[in-house]
C-alpha cells in the first residue's frame, strides 16, 4: 500500500528558507544526500507546489550519469542517482498562477483537493511525496500525511518559512533516527491519528 510522506530539510528552529529567501544552509552534503536518495528510491510520484517545482525543475534536466571510464569513483554519483530517480517520477503541480508545466511526467492541478489526493495515495503502486511547506500544511491539515522525514540541519536561521504549519495538530510514534557527521539529525515519524 503507498504512503504519502512529507520530506523537509529545516533549520533547528524550524524553517526551511530564512528570512531573506536563502536556503542554501540545508544542501546536503554526500552523505545525507546518499540517505535522502535511498529513502525516495520507492517515491513513484511527487506532489509540489509552485515554488518547490521552480527549485526542483533542475533536476529535470541534471545528466544522470554514466560513471567515469577510468574505474574512478564519479563524483558526481550522488547527484547523477537523484536526477535518475527524480525524471524517472510522475510530478504533479499545484499552482493557481503557474501558466503551464513543461517537465515530461508532469501536470498542472489548479487547486489542492483532499479527497483527490486520497485517491491518487490509495491508488498508487508506489509511494508519493509531498514537497513544500506551503502545499504540505494543505495535507497535513486534511490528515493525509502518512510519515514525516525531517532532517534537522545544525543551525538557527531565527525566521523565514516555517517546515511545519503552526495551526495543525498532529500525534506522531517515532520510527526511525539517524545522526550523520555533519550534524544533521534525521528523524521519521509516523501519523498516529
Amino acid at each position: 500500500m503507498a504512503r504519502l510522506a512529507y520530506t523537509t530539510i529545516a533549520s533547528l528552529d524550524g524553517y526551511v528558507v530564512d528570512a531573506s529567501g536563502d536556503f542554501s544552509w540545508s544542501a546536503p552534503d554526500e552523505e545525507v544526500h546518499t540517505f535522502i536518495n535511498e529513502l525516495e528510491r520507492p517515491t513513484g510520484t511527487y506532489l509540489l507546489g509552485r515554488r518547490m517545482y521552480e527549485v526542483m525543475s533542475v533536476w529535470e534536466t541534471m545528466p544522470t550519469g554514466p560513471p567515469t571510464s577510468d574505474g574512478q569513483p564519479d563524483p558526481d554519483a550522488v547527484t547523477h542517482d537523484f536526477a535518475r530517480l527524480w525524471q524517472a517520477a510522475d510530478k504533479v503541480v499545484y499552482s493557481s498562477t503557474l501558466a503551464s508545466v513543461t517537465a515530461p511526467r508532469t501536470r498542472l492541478e489548479r487547486e489542492f483537493d483532499p479527497a483527490a489526493v486520497r485517491s491518487l495515495v490509495a491508488s498508487a503502486q508506489r509511494n508519493v511525496s509531498i514537497g513544500g511547506p506551503t502545499l504540505a500544511s494543505h495535507a497535513i491539515r486534511a490528515g493525509l500525511v502518512d510519515e514525516y522525514h525531517l532532517f534537522l540541519t545544525p543551525i538557527v536561521v531565527g525566521g523565514g518559512v516555517r517546515s511545519l504549519p503552526d495551526d495543525a495538530r498532529v500525534t506522531l510514534e517515532l520510527r526511525d533516527e539517524r545522526r550523520f557527521s555533519s550534524g544533521v539529525v534525521y528523524l521519521r515519524y509516523q501519523a498516529t491519528g
